[in-house]
């Protein structure tokens, strides 16, 4: 299993945009892909939203999601929440 951080900074004011967004169309369509939302995080004060998703081939899986019909048809594009975003693969110890 491969884990990854995401961590993301939401535009001022669009926390809980963002948030019922990623509840309603990017979760359930992650999971759908064979991700495991391992759990997420808000850090209402910074405007942060951090994630961690795994997945066995999470290259793979993410280029799937990336590309799908499905990812294509969010429209409006939740992203268009987030001001930047970083994200590490990261591993157990």
């Amino acid at each position: 299993m491969r884990f990854q951080l995401r961590d993301y900074r939401v535009k001022p004011g669009e926390m809980r945009q963002w948030l019922a967004e990623w509840s309603a169309h990017i979760r359930p369509l992650r999971e759908k892909f064979g991700f495991q939302v391992v759990g997420s995080w808000a850090i209402a004060e910074q405007d942060r939203f951090i994630w961690i998703l795994a997945h066995d081939d999470f290259e793979a899986a993410d280029r799937s999601y990336y590309e799908s019909p499905e990812r294509h048809a969010l429209d409006p594009n939740p992203a268009r929440h987030l001001a930047a975003t970083d994200q590490h693969f990261i591993d157990p110890v």
